[in-house]
């Protein structure tokens, strides 16, 4: 077993657990899975998540993708993590990445068939692959539905070749159109991922991205403002000619006034859906339910009756796989403070348009109300939180300042 983290425990360590401590959660929060599937044909700079470059023309030292290895090593960090979710039930499933749509329908079969005989799933448990349009193979998306996946989010983010093409995507506009038309033909539910305030981007450029993606019939439509993020190509190498702040914040609003027009409301922060195609699995994380991650580099959050622990996996694949094969996948173990729990739930939760109930929070930290009362007030004084009864929403100016608004509830 790994060795015991500064908190005072190891990752399955259920007899510490189980002790007394300082909160009180009296009914656990609805449990997700998360799968990490961290290669991709090529890094896009943006982008500060755990993928690895990988490339099938033997250019690189792993000329093959370690499908059957890799597989094996996820049902192994599974198996060796049942003893901290005995008896609850999946709500959701979404295998992320990277870029999981490299693997094929048969291993992402094995995968959920694996899945299915060591959990308990929800009867129409939401199950999620992401996909981009630089691996599309016609019939490839019905494979993966015939494989148990009945959501598929698709990374399109333009469909404008030059924008594609600043953005180091490994597809085209033709790809991305093609991928997105099988999409269409083969889920009830599909995202369309797309970005904006991207390099010369002008407010015509966007409206062409969005009539283009409209014109697919997405049930789900995710944009996010292209951020220069640490430890990215893209921070070390800013690109030249972003839209201004104020240009951004007229994309944004042009964004909400399309989607609306074609019965997309916007029910997060980057998030639009047509009634009964929200997406449960970023809900849950969102409403601070729980999540177990596994794979390279895959966190969780998991809540007992007196603590809520995180997890994180090894990070590198290689290091992950050998350690898996050891049930030593995890990295570090760590008990999240009884202090950080209110910021840590308000991080989430003012993403949510709906904002949440206040019962919510006792319910899924432990802790009482008075935790963040005072917050909650400075919040309304200054026109960021709207209250009714028990009720707590962001107002649009909440939502326009997201950042100040969570920063309310840092510990002191």
């Amino acid at each position: 077993m790994q060795k015991p983290e500064a908190s005072g425990f190891g990752p399955l360590d259920i007899q510490h657990l189980m002790r007394a401590g300082t909160l009180n959660i009296t009914s656990l929060p609805p449990l997700s899975l998360y799968i990490h599937l961290p290669w991709c044909i090529k890094k896009c700079p943006y982008c500060d998540f755990n993928s690895h470059a990988w490339k099938a023309n033997g250019s690189n030292a792993q000329s093959e993708l370690p499908e059957d290895r890799y597989i094996n090593a996820l049902i192994s960090d599974l198996e060796a993590s049942l003893p901290l979710i005995w008896g609850r039930p999946i709500h959701s499933i979404f295998m992320g990445g990277g870029t999981p749509s490299l693997f094929s329908p048969k291993s992402i079969e094995r995968l959920i068939s694996s899945v299915r005989s060591l959990l308990v799933l929800l009867p129409g448990c939401e199950i999620t692959l992401e996909a981009n349009p630089g691996t599309f193979e016609r019939d490839r998306f019905k494979a993966f539905k015939a494989a148990g996946v009945n959501r598929l989010s698709l990374g399109v983010q333009s469909f404008n070749d030059q924008a594609l093409k600043d953005l180091g995507r490994v597809h085209d506009s033709e790809q991305a159109l093609e991928a997105a038309r099988e999409a269409s033909e083969v889920f009830e539910t599909f995202n369309l991922d797309l970005m904006y305030a991207l390099p010369n981007q002008g407010i015509e450029d966007l409206i062409v991205d969005l009539k283009t993606a409209l014109s697919f019939n997405p049930a789900h439509l995710s944009i996010y403002h292209l951020t220069l993020e640490p430890n990215t190509v893209f921070a070390k190498y800013p690109p030249s000619n972003l839209p201004s702040e104020d240009t951004a914040y007229e994309m944004l609003d042009l964004i909400d006034n399309y989607a609306s027009q074609n019965e997309l409301e916007r029910y997060e922060v980057s998030a639009f859906a047509k009634s009964g195609h929200r997406c449960q699995h970023n809900l849950n994380y969102w409403q601070f339910g729980d999540y177990l991650g596994i794979g390279a580099g895959a966190h969780s959050k998991l809540s007992f009756a007196h603590r809520i622990i995180r997890q994180i996996r090894h990070r590198e694949p290689l290091l992950y796989m050998e350690q898996s094969e050891k049930k030593e996948a995890v990295a570090k173990t760590e008990e999240v403070p009884r202090q950080e729990l209110p910021f840590e739930f308000m991080l989430n939760l003012t993403r949510l348009k709906g904002g949440f109930n206040l019962q919510t929070f006792m319910d899924r930290t432990g802790l009482p109300l008075s935790a963040i009362q005072s917050p909650i007030d400075e919040a309304i004084a200054k026109g960021l939180l709207e209250r009714d009864m028990m009720q707590v929403s962001p107002t649009l100016k909440g939502f326009d300042f997201l950042s100040d608004l969570q920063s309310l509830f840092l510990p002191g």
